[in-house]
């Protein structure tokens, strides 16, 4: 409720609230009319009033409450006015509707959506039956023909007890049905208020989680620039040095025509690939960004580096190495990285002080796994919010890790251990699949670059740089360590 709060209203209970209050308010016209027929057998002397005047009494003071949270201030006005006529009509029921009159205040505190009418109604009606009171109490103690056996002789004779018993009682039966009815609509304000702000809260974290989303991937678009576009330069590149090798070629050496047009095409086309890939992370990067001030050089080989450092910092990890190590992508190997910083940040946050954290990486035959747990020997270690787990920052983490593994194209498994702790593993395959070679472009055993060829420089390539792997290269084609 940020603005023009004073002017809220209550919504109102709808179809369903309505009928509630029908059945309701038939109930009670029911039990007050059937209070009047006892009270009449049992007051026979005062009562006079015919059987359809108690049944009109029950439907108006009672049967109006149906329409109590619809128009409040009418039906206060409706129950009030009858049962003050009630009385002086010689319809003697003094139990149900003392509540329905009681239900009509509270409704109009509660349901009232003209805050000042509601109060001054409220005020007038309980100011006119406690002046109302008063005069009886009056009159009938200047009366003494007036239930004569009632003594009033003395400062607190036993009328005067009676008197100030049903004062007191007065004051607080109205009194309570406007301090309920105004703490029943208050309520109900906070209520409201707090679905808005819980719904605003709700609308801030999918947009906190979409920045994430966009951030990370922004990171990953610049380190993306220093390993896809740099294979895929280098790729056009040697494909543009064959085409001029072929060029070249000592005099009277037959060439054929169709070999010179299709490295022409992988050099228009790899020069197309970079120029759309740089168009595409421009537009997934920040504005401003330079991607030669972030590139990234982190890798596997940098995980002791990491481990030191968070041994510094005063966690106890360990490191270690299954399987026989190789080189992997350049992407991979960041993604691996960037993992386990960010688990061992996590560990370090949410695992409490006298956690360890164990670093395992193992090489398989397809891919490279990572697994990062920790003991969570803190106060945070049954709690979500062990490596990238519980929600703030650690959330956010975990969005990133996913985004991460899911561009890597692999899997990710992140919870609490059965035994205490939490464990993050992530799966990153070697060697993303890919089509093979169309018919006809198969490479022949040993295809390697001319005998002198040099490649620009720059580019990072060497000498008998063979085809890539998954363009089907039969046996005695070189093959690079990395691929894109």
């Amino acid at each position: 409720m940020s603005s023009a709060s004073d002017d809220w209203q209550r919504p109102r209970p709808g179809a369903a609230g309505y009928r509630r209050d029908a059945i309701a308010a038939a109930a009670l016209a029911g039990a007050t009319f059937l209070s009047w027929l006892l009270f009449s057998s049992a007051m026979t002397a005062q009562s006079h009033a015919p059987w359809w005047g108690g049944a009109i009494f029950s439907v108006l003071v009672a049967g109006s409450l149906a329409f109590r949270r619809r128009w409040p201030e009418i039906v206060a006005l409706v129950v009030a006015v009858t049962f003050v006529v009630g009385q002086y009509s010689g319809i003697w029921e003094q139990l149900f509707n003392n509540i329905c009159l009681f239900i009509a205040l509270y409704t109009v505190g509660a349901w009232g959506r003209n805050r000042t009418l509601a109060t001054a109604l409220r005020i007038l009606i309980s100011v006119g039956m406690l002046l109302w009171l008063a005069g009886v109490l009056i009159f009938q103690a200047l009366n003494p023909d007036i239930a004569p056996e009632v003594s009033r002789d003395g400062p607190l004779s036993q009328f005067a007890a009676i008197g100030l018993i049903q004062i007191v009682t007065n004051l607080l039966y109205f009194g309570g049905a406007y301090v309920f009815g105004n703490a029943a609509w208050a309520s109900a304000r906070q209520r409201e208020a707090l679905e808005q702000r819980t719904l605003e809260l709700e609308r801030e974290r999918e947009v906190s989680s979409r920045q994430a989303v966009e951030l990370e991937r922004s990171r990953i678009a610049r380190e993306l620039h220093d390993v896809v576009a740099h294979h895929v330069s280098v790729m056009g590149l040697q494909a543009g040095a064959a085409r001029r090798v072929l060029e070249r070629g000592p005099a009277g050496a037959a060439v054929d025509p169709r070999a010179v047009q299709a490295l022409s095409v992988i050099e228009e086309n790899g020069r197309e690939a970079v120029d759309e890939l740089q168009r595409m992370l421009g537009a997934l990067r920040e504005r401003g960004d330079d991607p030669s001030t972030t590139a990234s050089t982190r890798g596997i080989a940098q995980l002791d580096e990491l481990v030191d450092e968070a041994r510094a910092a005063g966690l106890p990890v360990t490191f270690s190495t299954v399987g026989a190590e190789r080189p992997v992508p350049t992407a991979i190997g960041l993604t691996v990285y960037r993992l386990a910083q960010e688990s061992l940040t996590n560990v370090r946050k949410h695992a409490g002080p006298r956690a360890t954290a164990d670093v395992r990486l193992r090489f398989l035959a397809d891919a490279v796994e990572l697994e990062v747990s920790d003991t969570g020997a803190g106060a945070g270690a049954s709690s979500p919010g062990g490596p990238a787990g519980g929600t703030g920052g650690a959330h956010l983490g975990q969005i990133g890790m996913r985004e991460r593994v899911a561009a890597a194209g692999g899997e990710l498994e992140l919870g609490p251990k059965p035994r205490g702790g939490y464990r993050v593993r992530a799966r990153l395959p070697l060697s993303p699949s890919a089509p093979g070679p169309a018919a006809g472009t198969e490479a022949r055993a040993g295809s390697e670059a001319p005998a002198g060829f040099e490649a620009p420089a720059g580019t990072g390539a060497t000498a008998g740089t063979g085809a890539p792997a998954g363009t089907g290269a039969t046996a005695g084609a070189d093959t690079p360590k990395e691929t894109a």
